[in-house]
């Protein structure tokens, strides 16, 4: 099969031939018929976040099931599939208390680069080639386990799935899972990518009023607008704090940060009124940290807290979006921006970088 391959930190991914195992027990093999272009996949690219190489990116994805392995029983050949990321072993704490999210499992397939069992199904010329995230979906296959897919229902497209299972549900899931109830509230939302989008489109959802959103690029502010931002502020030509006050005189009482800059942050919690909450979402490079006034953490008793996958319980809430994007609520078409084939990989990455608008998606199966 063809598959984008990462040989090494900070170099352009190389699209050629690898060698793919069958499914083992409890695993599927999936047909991939779109895969998310992700911040997440561009911090591995870069090196800003480490994996075991050579590795095959992509997380974000969705397709078919072409075949199961032993033992497999909640899937068949032909099933329509979502794909995770974060796939819950169902015996730790975590899982044990519904955070899946922060299942302990996820560290097996992070050091070793392999599936849940800590072994890889990819190979190239008799070496070992690594899973990202127990997935790997920039490539025409991928063997996940039976853990790590949700069923998509008909009439969910195949990009709006793929898209669903990390943009949308860490965006939405922000919203709903980790801010709550917010109708009537103020929300400040830095970033207008994939996931800040998505969480402009949990706002409009609970409710939130004011939505900002903050950005550098026209384009992206542009397209908040259309998704039901209420107001945009220019960050490269205004002064974020001083514009946001201007919306909301005495801050917001929520912050969603979708970039993962300490600086940016910073200004997250500078913004916020007397008891509110930045809702941290991007991530940076490791070890990076930020400041925070410690007399104004106590005496205005803001919070920072963290929110990985939109702490959601995938199992749950990922059917939760599709119906919500069949019944015409979510409309997570408007998050698809420009369509590549897997050979143009590389370019998809680049207009990421640069700004572009919407969610990129790589069709692994469509000709230059």
């Amino acid at each position: 099969m063809r598959a984008a391959l990462l040989e090494r930190f900070g170099a352009p991914l190389v699209v050629r031939g690898l060698d793919l195992d069958e499914p083992g027990p409890e695993e599927v093999l999936v047909r991939v018929e779109a895969a998310g272009v992700c911040h997440s996949d561009q911090h591995y690219i870069s090196g800003d976040l480490r994996c075991p190489l050579p590795v095959v990116p992509g997380h974000e994805g969705a397709g078919v099931v072409e075949a199961v392995g032993p033992g497999v029983t909640r899937f068949a050949v032909g099933d329509r599939v979502c794909l995770m990321w974060r796939p819950r072993c169902g015996q730790c704490r975590y899982c044990l208390v519904g955070r899946p999210a922060l299942c302990e499992a996820a560290g097996i397939m992070v050091g070793s680069g392999g599936l849940l069992d800590g072994t890889t199904r990819l190979h190239a010329d008799g070496a070992r080639v690594h899973h990202l995230l127990g997935v790997s979906c920039f490539a025409e296959y991928c063997v996940v386990s039976e853990r790590a897919v949700v069923p998509v229902p008909e009439g969910v497209p195949a990009e709006i799935a793929a898209i669903a299972g990390c943009a949308v549900i860490t965006g939405v899931g922000a919203v709903l899972n980790a801010i709550g109830r917010c109708a009537g509230e103020a929300v400040v939302i830095f970033g207008a990518g994939g996931v800040g989008l998505s969480t402009v489109l949990g706002a409009v959802l609970a409710g939130a009023s004011p939505i900002v959103v903050v950005d550098v690029v026209v384009e992206r502010l542009a397209m908040a607008e259309r998704l039901g931002a209420t107001h945009t502020v220019d960050a490269s030509r205004q002064d974020v704090a001083a514009a946001i006050q201007d919306i909301r005189p005495g801050g917001v009482e929520w912050a969603v940060e979708a970039i993962g800059r300490p600086a940016t942050l910073e200004t997250a919690f500078e913004v916020l009124r007397p008891g509110g909450t930045v809702v941290a979402v991007g991530l940076g490079k490791v070890g990076q940290t930020f400041n925070v006034p410690l007399n104004l953490l106590v005496q205005r008793e803001k919070r920072v807290v963290g929110s990985l996958y939109g702490s959601a319980n995938p199992l749950i809430d990922l059917p939760r979006l599709f119906g919500l994007y069949l019944s015409g609520r979510l409309p997570l078409d408007t998050l698809i921006g420009q369509r590549y084939p897997l050979a143009r990989i590389n370019e998809a990455f680049a207009d990421l970088t640069s700004g572009s608008v919407g969610r990129g998606v790589v069709l692994p199966w469509e000709t230059p």
